[in-house]
């Protein structure tokens, strides 16, 4: 997988990467990955494939249809890899391989997509036309994400993180969103993820981050 860049997106995501919305920040990202595999990729590739391939064997039904549509076919196989290959380079230090079919959801509609999102950014698309002499957010954004991914061609997935830890689930999140665009022609994924967090719960890190480095370094000395 490679990340491409795109200055329609990087002038977005100057914006998302930190809204500030008076007793809460958004924090979001869009991000756009070619599926042109090489190196550790096609190596993890191989183990992903296996890993679901050893699944089927046992369980059979439990596996006959997914999101991606049934894992016996080897599209609806790729399709999962690739998707959990982009949330391992959106993550680096951060493992996906553990992920399964039943993690993410197949949204049915672009529009029905766009509603959603466009709901949860009303609020910050007053902000944008503030700043940008009354250009509308939403429209930038899917003019932008049409640019690179091909609206029109593509699938769209929600990401639905369940295990504490998983850095999709930020710490005092009101409401979060995790979308991917998925173009089988253009072998491309745009990854949309948005964080709505309390600034209350922003506020406290730096102290627990104290509190931390403080337990670590007294760790093992003696107190007495």
């Amino acid at each position: 997988m490679k990340f491409l860049e795109y200055t329609p997106l990087s002038r977005l995501n100057g914006f998302l990467n930190n809204v500030n919305l008076g007793e809460c920040v958004l924090k979001g990202a869009l991000e756009a990955y070619s599926c042109k595999l090489a190196g550790i990729d096609r190596k993890l590739s191989r183990s992903l494939e296996h890993q679901v391939l050893e699944y089927l064997a046992q369980s059979p039904d439990d596996h006959s249809s997914s999101p991606m549509g049934p894992l016996c076919s080897t599209a609806s196989r790729r399709t999962l890899i690739h998707l959990i290959l982009t949330m391992n380079h959106i993550y680096p230090d951060y493992d996906f391989s553990m992920v399964q079919a039943h993690n993410f959801s197949k949204e049915c509609g672009l529009n029905n997509v766009k509603q959603i999102i466009e709901n949860y950014l009303l609020e910050a698309a007053k902000m944008w036309s503030a700043e940008n002499g009354g250009d509308n957010l939403l429209d930038s954004i899917w003019k932008a994400v049409d640019e690179v991914i091909d609206l029109a061609d593509c699938d769209a997935y929600s990401y639905m993180p369940e295990f504490e830890g998983d850095p999709f689930i930020e710490r005092g999140a009101i409401w979060s969103f995790n979308f991917f665009f998925y173009n089988k022609k253009l072998k491309r994924i745009l990854s949309f993820s948005c964080h709505c967090l309390s600034k209350l719960a922003v506020d406290d890190s730096p102290t627990e981050e104290i509190l931390s480095d403080e337990d670590t370094i007294f760790e093992g000395m003696d107190m007495e």
